[in-house]
C-alpha cells in the first residue's frame, strides 16, 4: 500500500519533457497511483480475517535498525483497519477530484507528488506497531501540508502554514519525549508487546508523566481546546483537497495515537488525566459550536465545527470504557466521511461563487443549483447527529459512556459533562440550521445573467462513495462496530 505512492512520487521526479508532459496527464496519473492504492486497501479488507479483529495481522516485520532494536513492523487490527481504509479512499477522491477541478495555480507536478508522500505518511501512522516508526509516519505528514497550503492555499496561506508547522513540531517534540520515556523504561520499542503489558513495570509517576507528554503532543493534532487555534486558518485558506484529507484523515492522527499508543502504553496515567482530558473536550464541543455560530466564512464555518465533533471524540476516550473507545472509534470516521464531504462541497460552492462568504454567496441555492444545495442540505443534517446517519452514533455513544465512566473515575463529574455535552448536540443543530437557512433557502440573488455550472461527474464520483457510507454505517452502525469491540476490549485486558 505504502510503495505504491511511493513509487509514484519518485516518478515525477523524472523531467516533464519525458513523462507525463501535460498538467492533465500528470492528475491522471495521480488518480491511477492513488487507485491502485486504494485497491490495495480493499484487498487487505477482504484478506481481514473479521473473526478475530483484537489481532494484529497483515504483519510485516523485519529488523530496521537491531543496535537499537528498531524494526519495520507494519500491521492492522479492528481499530487501525477502517482508518487505513478511509485514507485510501479519500485521497482517490480527492485525487479524482482534481481532474476536473485543479486547484488554482501551476505546479500540478509537485501537488500530487506531496499528495502521493502525505498518503504514505498517514497509511503508515495507521499501520505502524513500532513508536519510533509511528513517529516517524507521524512526522513524515507535515511537509507535505505545509507545502501544500503555502502554494495552493487562500490570501492568507503563509500565516496559516506558519501556525499550522509550528503547533505540530511543537507537539511532536513532546509526543516523541513521552514515547521515548516508556520505550526507554521497558526497554522495547514494540507497541504491541508494550500494550500487552497494560503499563506494568512501569512506576505510576512516570505512566502520569509520559501519559501528558504524549497526551499533548496528540492533542494539538486532534485538535483539543485550547491547542485548536491552527485548525480554523488551515482549513481555511487550504485548497480543497487539503483541507478535506487535513479533516478527513490527518485530525484522526491524533485521536488514534491516543488510543493506540498513549492509552495502553500508560494506563495508569490515562486514569490521571481522564478527568482532566473530559473537561477540556467538552469546551471544545461547547466552544467549537459557539465559534461556529459566529461566523460569515463557510469553510471556517465547517473547521470550527470539527473542535466541537472531535470534542466528542475525546469524550470517548476520556470515559476509559469500551463504549467509550467504541464512541471515538465511531466518530472519527464518522467526521471523516462527513466533514470530507462537507470541504468538497465547500470547495464546489466557491469554485461557483467566487468565495465562501455566506453574505456574499446569499440564498436560494435550492433554485439556482437544487442538486448542489441539496447534498449540502445532506451532509449537515448527518453531521449535526440525525438519528440513521453515521454522526448520530459516535455523538450518542460518547454521552451514554460519560454516563457510565470508567469505575475508577468520578461519576458526577461526568455525569456533568455528559449534560453539557448534550447542550452541544442543540448549539450543533442550530448552527448547522443557520447555514443552511442563509445559502439554500430564501429568495435568489444571483443575477440571471450568471447562471451556475452544473455539477460535474468528477464531483458526483467525489460525494456518492462518502453519501453511501454515511447511510450505510448510521443505518447499519453494526458493521463498524463489530469491527472495532474486539480490539478495544483486548485493550482494558479482555478477550
Amino acid at each position: 500500500m505504502m510503495a505504491i505512492p511511493l513509487c509514484g512520487a519518485l516518478a515525477l521526479l523524472v523531467p516533464a519533457n519525458r513523462f507525463l508532459r501535460t498538467d492533465l496527464a500528470v492528475r491522471a496519473f495521480g488518480t491511477a497511483v492513488s487507485g491502485a492504492t486504494l485497491l490495495v486497501a480493499v484487498s487487505a479488507l477482504t484478506a481481514f480475517d473479521f473473526g478475530a479483529t483484537h489481532r494484529m495481522q497483515l504483519e510485516v516485520d523485519r529488523s530496521w535498525s537491531p543496535a537499537i532494536g528498531l524494526r519495520f513492523h507494519l500491521g492492522v487490527d479492528g481499530i487501525s483497519l477502517p482508518l487505513v481504509v478511509l485514507t485510501a479512499l479519500l485521497t482517490f477522491l480527492c485525487f479524482l477530484y482534481t481532474l476536473r477541478h485543479p486547484p488554482a495555480g501551476d505546479r500540478i507536478r509537485l501537488l500530487t507528488a506531496l499528495l502521493l508522500v502525505l498518503e504514505i505518511g498517514m497509511l503508515g501512522t495507521f499501520t505502524a506497531l513500532d513508536l519510533v516508526l509511528f513517529f516517524v509516519f507521524f512526522e513524515t505528514v507535515l511537509v507535505p501540508m505545509y507545502v501544500v497550503i503555502m502554494l495552493w492555499g487562500g490570501t492568507g496561506r503563509r500565516a496559516a502554514a506558519t501556525k499550522f508547522i509550528l503547533y505540530t513540531l511543537l507537539g511532536s517534540g513532546l509526543l516523541l519525549a513521552g514515547m521515548l520515556l516508556v520505550g526507554a523504561e521497558a526497554g522495547t520499542l514494540d507497541m504491541t508487546a508494550l500494550a500487552d503489558r497494560h503499563g506494568s513495570g512501569l512506576a505510576r509517576g512516570l505512566q502520569i508523566t509520559a501519559f501528558a507528554l504524549m497526551g499533548l503532543g496528540f492533542a494539538v493534532k486532534a485538535p483539543m481546546w485550547p491547542l485548536h487555534t491552527w485548525l480554523p486558518d488551515a482549513h481555511t485558506e487550504a485548497p480543497t483537497v487539503g483541507s478535506v484529507l487535513l479533516a478527513g484523515v490527518l485530525l484522526k492522527m491524533g485521536t488514534y495515537g491516543l488510543v493506540r499508543v498513549a492509552l495502553p502504553l500508560a494506563p495508569d496515567g490515562a486514569a490521571f488525566w481522564a478527568p482532566w482530558l473530559g473537561l477540556l473536550a467538552v469546551i471544545g464541543i461547547i466552544y467549537g459550536a459557539l465559534a461556529c455560530l459566529a461566523q460569515r466564512d463557510l469553510k471556517r464555518m465547517i473547521a470550527y465545527s470539527s473542535v466541537g465533533h472531535m470534542g466528542f471524540v475525546l469524550l470517548g476516550i476520556a470515559t476509559l470504557t469500551p463504549v467509550g473507545i467504541n464512541a471515538a472509534l465511531f466518530g472519527n470516521i464518522a467526521h471523516g466521511l462527513i466533514t470530507g464531504l462537507l470541504f468538497f462541497l465547500a470547495g464546489s460552492v466557491k469554485e461557483r461563487w467566487g468565495t465562501t462568504d455566506m453574505a456574499s454567496i446569499g440564498g436560494g441555492m435550492l433554485g439556482t443549483s437544487p442538486r448542489l444545495a441539496s447534498i449540502l442540505t445532506f451532509a449537515s443534517v448527518a453531521s449535526l447527529g440525525l438519528p440513521g446517519l453515521a454522526g448520530f452514533w459516535g455523538e450518542v455513544l460518547a454521552l451514554i459512556g460519560a454516563y457510565r465512566p470508567h469505575a475508577d473515575l468520578p461519576r458526577e463529574t461526568f455525569v456533568t459533562f455528559m449534560a453539557v455535552a448534550a447542550l452541544g448536540t442543540v448549539l450543533t443543530a442550530a448552527y448547522f440550521l443557520r447555514m443552511l437557512a442563509k445559502l439554500t433557502h430564501g429568495p435568489v440573488s444571483r443575477p440571471a445573467e450568471a447562471p451556475i455550472a452544473a455539477v460535474s461527474m468528477q464531483e458526483y464520483a467525489a460525494w456518492v462513495p462518502l453519501i453511501a457510507l454515511t447511510l450505510l454505517i448510521g443505518l447499519w452502525p453494526k458493521t463498524l462496530l463489530d469491527v472495532t469491540t474486539g480490539p478495544v476490549r483486548a485493550l482494558f485486558g479482555g478477550g
